[in-house]
C-alpha cells in the first residue's frame, strides 16, 4: 500500500487541526465517564496521552475541579494551539502540554490517578497501552479511554478497508473486555458513545471546514483529491454507522488486597 504523501498531510492537518477535537466524544461523555470514576481524590493528577488540540483536555479541566492535568501528544502544531489556548483561559497552572511520545510518556511510574484517552490508545495496539498506562497508574487509579469496537459482522468492504487502514487489529467489544482484563485492571464500566458525540465538535465542523477548504484550493487538483478523500468519512458514517461504535470504558488498577487506598 502506498504511504500518503506530503501534500496528503499538509491537506490532512489543515482540516483536522482546525476542529475542536480529533475524533468522536463531546463533554457529557466526559462527564458520564468521569462519574465512574467514583473516588478520585480532589484534586486529582491526571495524565491525557494523545490529547490533540485538547478539546476534551479543557472539559477535564472544568470536571475536575482543582486538579491537574499533563497533557500529551506528538504533533507539535496541535500542543502549540493547546498551550495558546491554555494561557488565554488563565490555566498554565493546572495544564501542562507537552510534545511527547505516547509510547514513552517520560512521566514517573505510579504518579497518577487518573489517565484519560480519548481515541488514541490504539494508535500503540491496545494491550500494549493498557500496560503503559498500568504503570504509570498508583494502585486504585482509573484509566479512561475511547477505542472503535465493531457492532456487526461483515461491514460493507469500504467502511472495512478504512479501518483497516487505522486499525488493522480493532476487534468487538469482547475483545476490548478481555484485553482489559488481562491487563490487570478491573472494569468499573463501559457506554457506547452516541451518535452526535460523532457530529457536535467533530464531524459538522470538518464538514464545514473540508468547504471551505474547497473554495480555498479550487484549482488545485491535489489538494482536491484530499479532500475528497477526507470528507467521504463522515459520509460513510452517515450510511453505515450501524457496523461500528466508539465505547467509553473505565477501568481502574486494583488496590492491594486487604488495604485501603492511602489518604
Amino acid at each position: 500500500m502506498n504511504q500518503p504523501s506530503t501534500r496528503y498531510w499538509e491537506i490532512f492537518f489543515e482540516v483536522f487541526e482546525s476542529l475542536p477535537r480529533q475524533g468522536p466524544g463531546n463533554r457529557a461523555c466526559a462527564e458520564r465517564a468521569l462519574d465512574l470514576c467514583r473516588d478520585l481524590p480532589r484534586s486529582p493528577a491526571v495524565l491525557d496521552l494523545g490529547c490533540g488540540v485538547g478539546g476534551q483536555t479543557l472539559h477535564l479541566a472544568e470536571l475536575i475541579g482543582s486538579g491537574s492535568i499533563v497533557a500529551i501528544d506528538s504533533h507539535a502544531p496541535s500542543i502549540e494551539r493547546l498551550r495558546a489556548v491554555v494561557a488565554a483561559r488563565g490555566l498554565a497552572q493546572r495544564i501542562d502540554a507537552i510534545v511527547g511520545d505516547m509510547a514513552s510518556p517520560q512521566q514517573p511510574r505510579g504518579s497518577f490517578d487518573l489517565i484519560w484517552s480519548e481515541g488514541a490508545l490504539y494508535n500503540l495496539g491496545l494491550r500494549n497501552a493498557l500496560r503503559i498506562c498500568h504503570d504509570l497508574l498508583h494502585p486504585g487509579g482509573y484509566l479512561a479511554f475511547t477505542d472503535p469496537v465493531w457492532r456487526k459482522d461483515n461491514p460493507p468492504p469500504a467502511i472495512k478497508a478504512s479501518f483497516e487502514i487505522e486499525y488493522p487489529t480493532m476487534g468487538r467489544l469482547e475483545d476490548d473486555l478481555a484485553a482489559i482484563r488481562d491487563g490487570g485492571f478491573d472494569l468499573a464500566g463501559h457506554f457506547t458513545l452516541p451518535d452526535e458525540a460523532w457530529w457536535e465538535d467533530f464531524y459538522t465542523p470538518m464538514e464545514a471546514r473540508i468547504a471551505e477548504l474547497r473554495d480555498q484550493y479550487s484549482g488545485d487538483f491535489a489538494a482536491s483529491a484530499v479532500l475528497e478523500q477526507i470528507a467521504e468519512e463522515p459520509r460513510m458514517h452517515r450510511l453505515h454507522c450501524d457496523f461500528y461504535a466508539y465505547e467509553f470504558f473505565v477501568a481502574r488498577r486494583p488496590l492491594p488486597q486487604n488495604r485501603g487506598r492511602p489518604t
